[in-house]
């Protein structure tokens, strides 16, 4: 009787941890999760009742005129973005190759402690490098400036991604490639980068969810600019610092597109973080 007793309290003592635990785990979820929807809320609250079709393709409308949009701005980041993954995706892809396939390599261990510093470098001081070794020499702001200063920033975070995937590659498959007869720089690039392919892709969007939100290596680089260009050498116009200019700015119209500019920016974030769970979650439905 008395063992019973014994086995039942001890039950319920195990029961009651593993509630408890169970009810710290749920509201720490919650409280991960407050921050975001109340961002997310306050950005809808502010900005959704500016934008429109005009935010989307009108100019920025001069200071004391209402209406106007961020047309150029939009243009702008994705133009920058673009040209910076033209120039760090291959660069981040082809170094985490190395990286995975060369791990033992004394450059590879210089290469992995680069990329793993880079990270941790602030975005700014990454913007006056950028203006020191092109913005100083040329003279002026520039679209390739920028998209330089985010292709560094980029790199880093493509390379370290690149390897992680590739290493995971069953080495079976080099394996059976070689015995083919498949040259090994074939092999790297037909087999084991394809097959790693969804995981690069993931990386490949998180860095450009990372760099579309950059302001500070802008602010040092492209600058900013209130008309339209779409030239190289110009300052451009971009969505990070347009909505810095405005929301500093003592005029409620600019405050108000400032709003906008920052839930228009959410959104395309949002959107490539939604871009890597369906890249994500393609391979498994597949697999299964």
């Amino acid at each position: 009787m008395a063992g019973a007793t014994f086995k039942e309290s001890n039950y319920a003592l195990r029961k009651f941890k593993s509630d408890f635990m169970m009810t710290i785990t749920v509201a720490a979820t919650v409280i991960t999760l407050i921050p975001l929807f109340l961002v997310l809320g306050y950005l809808l609250f502010k900005g959704a009742s500016s934008v429109n079709w005009a935010f989307f393709t009108h100019m920025p409308a001069p200071v004391g005129e209402k209406g106007g949009g961020m047309a150029n701005a939009i243009v702008g980041t994705f133009l920058v973005v673009g040209i910076a993954c033209l120039i760090g995706v291959p660069i981040g892809i082809g170094a985490g190759l190395f990286l995975a396939e060369h791990r033992n390599h004394r450059l590879a261990d210089a290469v992995r402690f680069s990329a793993d510093v880079m990270m941790g470098v602030p975005s700014i001081v990454v913007g006056i490098f950028a203006y020191a070794v092109i913005v100083h020499p040329m003279g002026r702001f520039s679209t390739l400036a920028g998209a330089f200063a985010l292709a560094i920033i980029m790199i880093p975070l493509v390379t370290r991604t690149t390897e992680e995937m590739i290493i995971l590659v069953p080495h079976e498959l080099r394996e059976a490639s070689l015995a083919l007869g498949v040259p090994q720089w074939r092999t790297s690039l037909s087999v084991i980068v394809r097959t790693a392919l969804s995981g690069i892709a993931t990386g490949v969007i998180l860095a450009i969810a990372r760099v579309a939100g950059e302001t500070a290596p802008l602010l040092f680089t492209a600058f900013g600019n209130h008309f339209w260009s779409t030239s190289l050498v110009q300052p451009i116009a971009t969505l990070t610092v347009q909505v810095y200019t405005y929301a500093i700015s003592p005029f409620p119209d600019w405050q108000r597109q400032a709003w906008a500019g920052a839930l228009v920016l959410t959104g395309i974030v949002l959107a490539l973080e939604l871009g890597v769970r369906w890249v994500t979650r393609g391979p498994a439905k597949t697999a299964h």
